[in-house]
């Protein structure tokens, strides 16, 4: 195991369990404002935000944080593309891998796993997703809904979409170069995955809703992970909308 540095403090000490809630204490005074402004400062009119007939401009207009899901099942090719899009290889540049997003000395430290509950011709269960070959790798079989609910805060969201994407870090590859300033590059690069992800969705007029709010041991526990190497950071749903 790492030495204990603070980057390994920070991410065990605001771990969340049934038990504690490590740096999650309630919010005390007034709330802050949603934005920030510079009263005194010259101001500069834009231009309307353009291009209406770009794809890009569509997807921001419709993206939106999805709860509520219909009984419909999610189809293997649109889950295919899915996966790639939020965090697959698009080709080779001067001899790496290249991604579909960006990652921090292009260590690529976070993983993708992938929870089925409802997707046509996979079975119920945990999978990885081998980002090299485009694969799903078989980790667990049977329904996990309940489970995957229960460990995201009692979510019934969880259990009601299609299915579930997980992002975990594998954070010694990141921290191997970059120390405990990793961890920061690693939610970065988690958010980036989340986005391309909500973005890919919306395009293909399908909700997704990003979740934080986890028992990091109980998600660890559902893929079986080994939490000296590797930790869950990150949870999407993914369905149609109900």
């Amino acid at each position: 195991m790492a030495t204990q540095g603070i980057g390994e403090l920070f991410q065990r000490e605001t771990s969340c369990s049934r038990d504690s809630r490590s740096g999650q204490e309630s919010p005390k005074g007034k709330r802050p404002a949603p934005f920030t402004t510079y009263e005194s400062a010259k101001t500069i009119a834009l231009p309307s935000p353009g291009a209406p007939s770009s794809a890009l401009h569509e997807v921001l207009l419709t993206r939106a944080s999805v709860r509520t899901y219909s009984s419909r099942s999610l189809e293997l090719e649109r889950l295919s593309y899915l996966l790639w899009a939020s965090g697959g290889i698009r080709g080779l540049d001067q001899g790496r891998h290249a991604r579909t997003y960006p990652s921090a000395g292009g260590l690529y430290p976070v993983e993708t796993y992938l929870v089925a509950h409802r997707v046509t011709d996979l079975e119920p269960g945990v999978y990885h997703y081998r980002m090299k070959g485009h694969l799903l790798e078989q980790i667990r079989t049977g329904s996990v809904a309940k489970e995957l609910a229960c460990a995201c805060l009692g979510q019934l969201m969880c259990s009601a979409c299609a299915a579930a994407v997980v992002w975990t870090a594998v954070f010694e590859r990141g921290r191997h170069t970059y120390g405990s300033r990793a961890y920061r590059y690693i939610y970065l690069e988690a958010g980036h995955m989340a986005q391309n992800l909500a973005l890919a969705a919306a395009g293909l007029k399908l909700g997704t809703c990003q979740v934080g709010a986890l028992y990091d041991d109980e998600i660890n526990a559902l893929l079986n992970l080994d939490v000296e190497e590797q930790g869950v950071v990150y949870v999407s749903t993914i369905g149609y909308p109900g």
